[in-house]
């Protein structure tokens, strides 16, 4: 054997040609029973019919049943001398770990997308196919490192070749991709808060045959590129290097800041899930783009918390909520009863051009409630005269996390489908502050309901562990405990009776 094979000896031939005897082959994602693995096991006992192995290569083993691991893995503990097995895979987590450990194994890297384009190039020109290169870059891109991804591709593109000549444009169309340069504009817009101008540029990408799917992941990658250039300005990756379009990306990341750029990537990663799923892509991908726009100039939670730790507000009202913001001059509080926006003044975030908002009006937060937890939102329910909503957060969410102005939680399949949109709106009534309330498809704490009967029934078993009510239980056959009471609580609680004495 040699890495170094000749290529023009009848055994490397036929191995080429895939027609060599002793160089067997299966798929195991469409043979993945114990029946196709009792094929090898019958035949690895005999001898190669011409080469110096038996060589099976098994594709996708991951895909192989439990049984089929099992019933393979005698012939690899003790393999005959002769049999030479490859397993290819890439889900390496997914092999058992009784069969890693008796491999040797070995990570192949994807091919650089520089080297793939070179690769086609060759391949194109001995097929006598005309190819821009900005194509052969496209299909290199969306191979993602694989050169049999890429091979495929470029027989597609050929085949939907129209004239003498393959073209970027044609390939972008083939694959359903944007426009580099346009999902450039409509990420500026997005983030410059011109969301009519970045909704109509979406509908006209999807006009013209871009998947919101795929356009959702160029605004991911652009956002990915953009931070990247932010901490390490030699970066390569989404853009051609010297393309007018990296070099307006390397404009764009000049007047982006980093908590921006992360804070859109949070949400573009979550509207492309609610694109993935959604049965409205298009319509999915606008709220996305809504919801960035809105978030674009918002300072960091964090910044928010600590302007409002370090101003807190005096007593008799003599420094106004608006000053949390650290800027401008000490406005008095307005003792009138109209409706202030509590976050009118604070500082615009580094990243984006402040999109225009009319003010809302919003409760003044000077005597706003401090929620902490779940507990807290359904006890100002009841204290606001929300009953029902109260009940709904008592039993249909699961929090998965709260902090200042932001609450996400998974519902309950029970629960009303206007929860998070109704509960932002209280929220913001109650507390006199903007709530982002969002919702998750999986994780989260149990709900208060259900905390408090996990609670109640661990006191209930622990009182059944005593011994005198044990002793009780088993003196009256039939008795159950139904409910623990706190007495020294109740203790307290009650009042003290009057001494007819004094």
């Amino acid at each position: 054997p040699t890495i170094h094979p000749c290529g023009v000896c009848e055994p490397c031939v036929a191995i080429a040609e895939s027609r060599h005897i002793d160089v067997l082959e299966m798929d195991a994602a469409s043979r993945t029973g114990i029946d196709d693995i009792r094929e090898i096991i019958d035949g690895v006992r005999y001898a190669p019919a011409s080469a110096r192995y038996k060589v099976y290569i098994i594709d996708e083993v991951h895909m192989l049943s439990k049984q089929a691991f099992n019933g393979l893995l005698k012939t690899l503990e003790e393999p005959p001398p002769h049999v030479k097995f490859i397993f290819a895979t890439t889900e390496i987590r997914k092999v058992p770990v009784t069969v890693l450990s008796r491999c040797q194994r070995f990570d192949l890297r994807r091919i650089e997308t520089p080297e793939l384009v070179a690769h086609l190039k060759v391949i194109a020109g001995n097929e006598g196919v005309k190819i821009e290169d900005g194509a052969l870059a496209l299909v290199a891109r969306a191979a993602e490192g694989s050169v049999r991804d890429s091979l495929s591709l470029l027989d597609q593109a050929i085949a939907h070749q129209e004239g003498e000549t393959i073209t970027a444009e044609s390939v972008r169309g083939m694959l359903g991709l944007a426009d580099r340069g346009r999902v450039l504009d409509l990420f500026e817009k997005v983030m410059g808060g011109k969301i009519a101008d970045a909704l109509t540029d979406l509908s006209q990408l999807y006009n013209v045959g871009a998947d919101p799917l795929v356009v959702m992941q160029d605004l991911l990658e652009t956002t990915h590129f953009l931070t990247r250039l932010k901490v390490a300005p030699d970066a390569e990756g989404f853009f051609d290097g010297g393309s007018s379009e990296a070099k307006r990306a390397a404009e764009m990341a000049g007047k982006l800041s980093v908590p921006s750029l992360t804070r859109a990537w949070q949400l573009l990663l979550k509207g492309l899930f609610e694109v993935r799923d959604s049965t409205h892509p298009l319509k999915a991908a606008e709220m996305a783009l809504i919801r960035l726009a809105y978030a674009a100039d918002l300072p960091p939670t964090d910044k928010l918390v600590r302007d409002v730790l370090d101003h807190p507000p005096l007593e008799g009202g003599s420094k106004s909520a608006q000053q949390i913001s650290g800027r401008g001059p000490v406005a008095r509080s307005d003792p009138s009863p109209k409706m202030t926006s509590s976050f009118s003044t604070l500082p615009q975030g580094e990243g984006g051009i402040a999109a225009q908002r009319a003010p809302e009006p919003t409760a003044s937060v000077q005597n706003a409630p401090l929620i902490r937890t779940l507990e807290d939102i359904a006890a100002l329910a009841i204290a606001k005269g929300a009953p029902v909503l109260k009940v709904h957060i008592e039993n249909d969410m699961h929090l998965v996390s709260l902090e200042p102005g932001k609450l996400e939680f998974r519902p309950s399949l029970r629960a009303p489908r206007t929860l998070s949109g109704d509960l932002a709106q209280k929220l913001k009534e109650w507390t006199g502050q903007r709530w982002m309330v969002t919702v998750a498809k999986d994780g989260g704490a149990p709900t208060i309901a259900e905390s408090k009967k996990n609670a109640h029934q661990a006191k209930l078993d622990a009182v059944l562990q005593e011994p005198m009510v044990r002793a009780v239980l088993d003196r009256f056959p039939g008795s159950e405990v139904i409910a623990v009471r706190d007495l020294i609580q109740d203790d307290i609680a009650a009042p003290v009776a009057e001494d007819d004495s004094e």
